[in-house]
């Protein structure tokens, strides 16, 4: 049975944030805080190589994701992406409006990015594959 009094809500949620299991932590750290803007606010700060965190949290905006290594033992990485993604389906929406100019910078630091599309919903959409496979959507509505 559906609330629809919003003051009458059982749970507060103040935001969410996705976390990613990833197999090389360095290499998603710095793509996701060098290559897309995001701010590392806090980590495990126990490891002494440079971004090898065991946890992360990152934001930008007000969005914030985590990151966690995902290791050999427990999580052989597959041969390919797609290998990955058939075990774990997930993808991550940005709301964005500058769609092209994402797509041009993206492009230009090497990312395989696709041109911006519009979607069967009516958003014009990016998407994107990070160091991992994960998913990345930045999208908005096309009649804005």
């Amino acid at each position: 049975m559906s609330n629809t009094n919003n003051s009458a809500k059982p749970i507060n949620l103040q935001g969410s944030a996705p976390l990613l299991s990833v197999f090389n932590m360095p290499a998603s750290v710095r793509f996701y805080r060098d290559l897309l803007g995001f701010d590392l606010v806090q980590t495990d700060d126990k490891s002494e190589r440079k971004d090898d965190f065991q946890w992360a949290l990152l934001r930008l905006n007000g969005i914030e994701l985590m990151l966690e290594p995902r290791g050999e033992k427990s999580c052989p990485k597959p041969i390919t992406a797609n290998a990955w993604l058939d075990r774990h389906d997930m993808s991550i929406y940005f709301g964005c409006k500058e769609l092209d100019k994402v797509y041009t910078y993206l492009s230009s630091n090497g990312v395989d990015v696709q041109e911006p599309s519009t979607t069967s919903y009516g958003f014009k959409a990016l998407y994107v594959r990070d160091p991992d496979g994960f998913l990345l959507v930045f999208h908005w509505p096309e009649s804005e």
